[in-house]
């Protein structure tokens, strides 16, 4: 691992509990403009899963505490029942189609993240995956509290351990043979993130709207190598939230992730990166996730800010 990405590790990685609930209100009210938290979940049917996350985020952190300032669901063309159960639990559900209608839409998850900045307000912008079981308010707390607490801080992933199973740490296997390896060889800056293809992180929207975002699954690589050519790795952190329990998809699903991701990664080799022969991967320890270092034998929507009616939006 790179000595500049071990300092990193050392400031830039933290665990939820690091930042309790009144530290991040505080601060909050220190500033509310700038510090206006916007949650979006990108959804397609997950009825059994986004009313629970839509009800823990607005019980623990808009009515325990003036934490998040609005909570919106994007349905990307649910066939159940999913619009109906977010609403009930208190989300503002705003259908993909009727975003910018004049671009018609493409099918995937970064689009729909693409969109959702257009029906948003907050300074400050937490993606939360729909499919989450045992969801935890720390995933909007966690990613959202460097934000808060430190202006340096513009991009947050969340980390966590992601069971297979009954087997522990076997998740993420895209995540392990494709992504890992691709940012370890061509961007390893980037090396110290756990979860580099994680769901739940939190962005400065002056930062995410710079950014061109890959309609589908290559979303995440794709925002976190241009964060880092934007705003440099001391901007981007992460921190620990526990366990992450979700909805495990088949081998042709992961094979069709995984093909997105790596197009999506030779789009920006294009630039000419480092290749480092070297590979770092994680393991839970008694004090938290341990690096242990080994050596190696798509369509793409603009920056927002370049669509004319999201610059009226914020002109207004």
């Amino acid at each position: 691992m790179l000595e500049e990405v071990e300092r990193w590790l050392t400031r830039r990685s933290w665990s939820s509990a690091d930042r309790p609930l009144n530290r991040l209100t505080d601060a909050r009210a220190a500033d509310p403009h700038r510090t206006s938290v916007s949650v979006v979940l990108p959804a397609l049917n997950e009825e059994a899963t986004v009313g629970a996350i839509v009800a823990t985020i607005r019980r623990e952190l808009m009515e325990k505490v003036r934490l998040v300032d609005e909570l919106v669901v994007i349905d990307s063309g649910s066939t159940d029942a999913t619009a109906a159960v977010a609403r009930a639990a208190g989300a503002r559900v705003v259908h993909r189609d009727a975003i910018l209608p004049r671009i018609p839409a493409l099918p995937g998850k970064g689009e729909v993240l693409w969109r959702s900045l257009l029906v948003t307000s907050g300074e400050i912008v937490c993606f939360v995956d729909a499919d989450l079981k045992d969801f935890s308010a720390d995933f909007v707390s966690g990613t959202v509290g460097p934000l808060l607490t430190d202006p340096a801080v513009q991009f947050v992933k969340a980390m966590y351990d992601r069971p297979l199973g009954d087997s522990a740490g076997q998740g993420g296997r895209v995540t392990e043979l494709v992504a890992r390896p691709l940012l370890n060889l061509h961007w390893p800056q980037l090396a110290g993130f756990v979860q580099p293809l994680g769901g739940e992180y939190a962005v400065r929207r002056s930062l995410l709207d710079r950014l061109p975002f890959p309609v589908g699954y290559g979303v995440e690589l794709g925002l976190l190598v241009d964060a880092l050519h934007t705003v440099g790795l001391d901007a981007l952190g992460q921190v620990d939230v526990g366990v992450r329990r979700h909805r495990h998809q088949d081998g042709q699903a992961l094979g069709r992730m995984a093909a997105a991701i790596y197009r999506t990664a030779q789009l920006r080799l294009s630039r000419g990166h480092l290749v480092r022969p070297a590979l770092t991967q994680f393991e839970r320890g008694e004090e938290g996730f341990v690096p242990r270092t080994h050596v190696v034998d798509t369509e793409e929507r603009p920056p927002m800010r370049e669509i004319e009616e999201y610059v009226e939006r914020w002109a207004a």
